[in-house]
């Protein structure tokens, strides 16, 4: 299942529409982090907003994406995080550590334009 990425501006932005398997989620990662280079995107934003769950390998391959895309120069931002997805996580131990996360769409293009001070959403 391919995941639609769309460009607004120097933003990539992916919306996860639904539940991948490690393959699509292999692949999902490969475009993406090509089209970065690509692109010349400054930011990522990956968004999981349709997502009532994310496993450890789909955890570890958004932590892969951001981790290349900013040796790339590229910011990431995970939005949508629904609250029985966040509290699995927890309850997993898996984090999205040195990641920037958002509640929407909306707040990570903010977030990736400067209006919101970075610092308060980082995730440790």
């Amino acid at each position: 299942m391919a995941v639609p990425i769309l460009k607004q501006g120097d933003v990539l932005i992916a919306s996860i529409q639904a539940a991948l398997s490690d393959r699509d989620l292999t692949v999902f990662r490969e475009e993406l982090v090509g089209l970065v280079g690509r692109a010349r995107a400054r930011g990522v934003i990956i968004d999981v907003t349709a997502l009532d769950v994310l496993d450890s390998f789909a955890t570890r391959t958004i932590r892969a994406i951001a981790h290349t895309a900013k040796l790339r120069g590229a910011e990431t931002v995970v939005v949508g995080i629904q609250p029985d997805v966040a509290l699995a996580l927890v309850q997993l131990g898996l984090t999205l550590e040195g990641m920037a996360t958002a509640l929407d769409l909306e707040e990570g293009l903010a977030y990736l334009n400067g209006d919101i001070k970075r610092n308060l959403h980082h995730a440790k």
